[in-house]
């Protein structure tokens, strides 16, 4: 079964535009769905309420958002709550290499690999 994503909100835009692009075309979409488009994770939800939906849907966290989020991920995990797991793109990553790395990671990636861990992209 493939990976699926949660865009953290600052990613909306420019990368939500490539990946419908990347689906439009392509025998393996990407399941993805933004902060902000569930009724249930509006727009402006907090880090901790991300990680909590992403954990309630089954869903790899994919963020920029270096500074915090990996200290509201081990918050989550001491609390003994569980994540799919968490990408934290590259500041020089270009929106191709991220859309090609989400692609593979989706059908050719290990879950448990990822479980409650994060990982650096691309």
């Amino acid at each position: 079964m493939p990976l699926t994503y949660i865009l953290d909100e600052h990613l909306r835009g420019m990368l939500w535009q490539a990946i419908q692009q990347h689906n439009a075309s392509s025998a393996f979409p990407i399941d993805v769905v933004q902060v902000g488009d569930p009724p249930d994770l509006p727009l402006e939800s907090s880090d901790p309420d991300i990680l909590l939906w992403a954990e309630r849907e089954g869903r790899v966290v994919v963020t920029r958002d270096y500074s915090t989020m990996l200290g509201h991920l081990t918050a989550h995990l001491r609390a003994g709550h569980h994540c799919e797991g968490l990408y934290i793109i590259r500041s020089k990553a270009t929106i191709p290499q991220i859309v090609d790395y989400l692609a593979a990671a989706a059908y050719a990636g290990d879950p448990a690999v990822l479980l409650d861990g994060y990982e650096y992209i691309p």
